[in-house]
């Protein structure tokens, strides 16, 4: 059975979050070489995925059309499996887990972009996570113009990323709506400065909860280009 419990001390849970087209795996990897770089154990991996079973069934959702109780089935399966198999016992050890994308991404991607039941959802995360959550959530925060222009750039799109701009709208008001409801737990990031400017509100939102200590080596160079 899955902990509900917090980890023990020097664990941490970590997310980052947002709309696709906000940056945030862009800015994923330098978070964690900074805390790397206090001597802190790093994990670093990914939702939908993370354990070979998990990136199987990513690879379905992202790819295969389904309606969105599937979706919301195959989330949680995939969760399920990357908690047991991944991120239960990196926290278990001390480590910190970083995280591209977590259940609030369900709740803002199935529940407000797809109008899917929250209630259904809620009852697949009690049974799923039994009470894991993280202990910080970095949001990165975009217009959904301006996130569509970004993939449209960089990008062939997969199934969510084809939507268009009024799923990205209401996604992006569900991660508004998490936000609110668990403030001490959001970090919202202006996804719409430059990459220093993000990178380094990223960091401030890790440096600022007094986990790290003074680093061992010195940080990687950032530019000043778009996130």
């Amino acid at each position: 059975m899955i902990s509900a419990t917090p980890a023990r001390a020097g664990g941490r849970f970590v997310t980052v979050e947002g709309i696709d087209g906000a940056g945030k795996s862009s800015h994923i990897e330098a978070l964690a070489d900074w805390a790397r770089a206090r001597g802190v154990d790093v994990v670093l991996t990914r939702e939908p995925g993370g354990t070979p079973l998990a990136e199987r069934l990513r690879d379905l959702f992202l790819h295969e059309p389904m309606d969105p109780l599937t979706e919301a089935l195959l989330v949680f399966a995939a969760r399920r499996d990357h908690l047991r198999q991944v991120i239960e016992p990196a926290l278990s050890r001390g480590a910190m887990v970083l995280c591209d994308r977590f259940t609030d991404a369900t709740f803002a991607y199935q529940g407000a972009g797809r109008g899917f039941d929250l209630a259904v959802l809620s009852q697949l995360e009690t049974w799923v996570q039994q009470g894991r959550q993280p202990d910080l959530t970095l949001w990165f925060d975009l217009d959904p113009t301006e996130a569509a222009r970004r993939r449209a750039a960089v990008r062939s799109a997969d199934r969510l990323e084809r939507e268009d701009e009024s799923f990205f709208t209401r996604v992006r008001d569900g991660y508004a709506q998490r936000a609110q409801a668990t403030p001490a737990r959001f970090a919202r990031i202006d996804a719409a400065q430059t990459r220093e400017a993000v990178r380094a509100d990223a960091i401030a939102a890790l440096a600022e909860r007094g986990w790290f200590p003074q680093p061992l080596s010195p940080l990687p160079a950032t530019d000043d280009r778009r996130a």
